[in-house]
């Protein structure tokens, strides 16, 4: 289980220092995420990433530290849709690493490898604060099947469970599914939803940030339609959502977060600078990646488009959507 991070207010009044919000539960050792819970989460994420992980493993079960190896793993690092700009950046990092530290052995290679790939994931690795702004307007985007309204429902129930107000913006109205989805997740969690059939995305939208606003909400989360970065009149739609929740709040969405399926591999970038490109990402939700061999997408994604990523997900579980640690991540992926 993950945190729900919320900022904390620059030198507060001696009096206010252990104030709890409003309708929230005050914070217990439980809120944080265990070790051991941490544990098995990374042994959830060494399985999702087993197939690329055992492809780069396999480069060093040699007896050489030769050209040879750097060409076989150049191969291994495309064929994990690293891309060719993080594959050449890191093979350079690592032959700079090898000679450095004057390593004979390839396991050595390996582990100066793990350290490559954890500072160019680094500038990835950040979280999500939640608290400056009342309410913190997120809106979520992707396209179908990335898993983002079953994200948008498992951020939601952490959100939740922490003392979070939320409030959720149906506005993915093309698809009746998906709002169907999010009102299960709304009922479960037991928040606010707000929902028009056949209503227009941007006025569900403005309509959820005023509510929000109105009754005091900490988070109004807006669930926008799937769609292809190539469905140019879907996107000018994304962007109009954007215009009207910033009449709402002239300050929001004060998080444009993009959700993306792992398995995708290299699209997956390209989805990345699409969508930058129209709304501005603030943040990265990854899913699935579990059982894919493309798990070193983040590589490319930081080499070439470095927007943070606040959360990963290897499963359907509540539990499966955590945070993302660059360390971990490297660690997993050369396991």
């Amino acid at each position: 289980m993950f945190s729900f991070f919320r900022s904390k207010p620059k030198n507060p009044p001696a009096d206010q220092a252990h104030a709890t919000p409003e309708g929230a539960k005050p914070p217990t050792e439980s809120d944080a995420p265990s070790e051991s819970n941490r544990q098995t989460w990374f042994g959830k994420l060494k399985a999702g990433l087993k197939k690329t992980g055992g492809s780069l493993a396999a480069v060093f079960t040699g007896t050489q530290i030769d050209e040879a190896l750097y060409e076989e793993l150049e191969t291994a690092l495309l064929m994990a849709d690293t891309g060719v700009k993080a594959t050449e950046h890191l093979l350079n990092d690592l032959k700079a690493r090898v000679k450095a530290s004057k390593a004979t052995e390839p396991m050595a290679v390996k582990a100066l490898l793990t350290d490559a790939v954890t500072d160019l994931l680094m500038p990835l690795q950040k979280q999500l604060q939640i608290g400056d702004q009342k309410p913190m307007v997120i809106m979520v985007a992707g396209v179908n099947g990335a898993g983002k309204t079953t994200s948008i429902g498992k951020l939601t129930h952490h959100m939740a469970e922490q003392g979070a107000s939320v409030m959720l913006a149906a506005a993915d109205t093309f698809r009746a599914a998906a709002r169907e989805q999010l009102a299960v997740w709304a009922q479960r969690n037991t928040v606010e939803i707000i929902s028009q059939e056949g209503g227009d995305p941007a006025a569900v939208s403005f309509d959820a940030v005023s509510a929000g606003k109105a009754r005091g909400r900490d988070v109004v989360l807006v669930d926008t339609a799937g769609r292809l970065p190539t469905q140019l009149h879907l996107m000018e739609e994304l962007k109009k959502i954007k215009r009207v929740v910033q009449k709402a709040d002239a300050h929001s969405p004060h998080e444009v977060l993009l959700v993306i399926d792992g398995n995708t591999g290299q699209n997956a970038l390209t989805q990345v600078k699409a969508f930058d490109e129209a709304l501005g990402l603030t943040g990265l939700i990854v899913t699935k990646l579990d059982g894919t061999a493309k798990g070193g997408v983040l590589c490319a994604i930081a080499r070439e488009k470095p927007i943070p990523v606040y959360f990963i997900g290897v499963g359907e579980q509540l539990d499966d959507l955590q945070t993302f640690d660059a360390r971990e991540f490297a660690q997993a992926l050369l396991n």
